[in-house]
């Protein structure tokens, strides 16, 4: 079982209300994502707040947006919010992305870890299911949402299934947004890659990407890469 709470650095995440837990994914993401000098950041699919804690550590004075569907998710990224040293930045926005409404603002980055197990077995629990698979928010929802609330410059980054890597490029290019920059993600070195982390803008550019490896020398055994990118966060790094 997991435990009911994860204990960051700077903040902790209570976890016992949400059906998806603090996990690689999540910290993957809000750990490499290039964050912007200035303007507005918005989390899609927030859970219990992590990647929008991290973007509010990873930043001086931007303020963080982070939208929630589920109610018991969202009232528990509410309190790991107010407990944390941000909870005058980020804002927890109980209501679907589809129907979020930005009050004008416009961001300079966009972050999700959206739900993509669209082709496997519906979890038991209900909210478990609207967190792991494309039944609350769909990929091409979740792309022409992002489009439209995006600065010119801004850029939108997901963490997705290497596998699905083709499909995720194709649904940005037919969205208008093309690969800015890209990290594929092996477990072990002896693993193919199973997560891409990718950066979409506007405009073509050269791509620059990476590998890491999270499990370098066995179990529990990280590479320095995945040490140093997460050592702002996780207490034993």
């Amino acid at each position: 079982m997991p435990n009911n709470y994860f204990k960051f650095k700077q903040f902790t995440i209570q976890q016992d209300k949400c059906a998806m837990k603090v996990g690689t994914d999540g910290v993957l993401l809000g750990a490499w994502v290039k964050t912007p000098a200035s303007g507005h950041l918005l989390d899609v699919g927030t859970g219990t707040g992590l990647i929008a804690l991290m973007l509010a550590q990873r930043t001086r004075h931007s303020g963080v947006d982070a939208v929630e569907l589920d109610s018991l998710a969202a009232l528990q990224a509410e309190a790991n919010v107010l407990a944390s040293p941000w909870a005058d930045r980020v804002r927890i926005i109980h209501t679907a992305f589809q129907e979020f409404r930005a009050e004008g603002l416009r961001y300079e980055l966009i972050v999700s870890n959206p739900p993509f197990f669209s082709n496997s077995l519906h979890a038991s629990a209900h909210e478990r299911t609207l967190a792991r698979h494309h039944v609350g928010l769909s990929l091409e929802a979740l792309f022409a949402g992002a489009v439209s609330l995006l600065t010119e410059t801004g850029r939108f980054a997901l963490v997705y299934p290497y596998a699905q890597w083709a499909q995720l490029e194709a649904r940005g290019r037919a969205n208008g947004l093309f690969v800015q920059r890209l990290c594929s993600v092996q477990p072990t070195p002896e693993k193919q890659a199973g997560r891409i982390l990718v950066e979409f803008g506007r405009y073509q550019t050269s791509v620059v990407s990476e590998n890491l490896v999270v499990e370098q020398y066995g179990r529990h055994r990280y590479s320095e890469a995945y040490r140093e990118l997460c050592r702002d966060f996780y207490l034993n790094f």
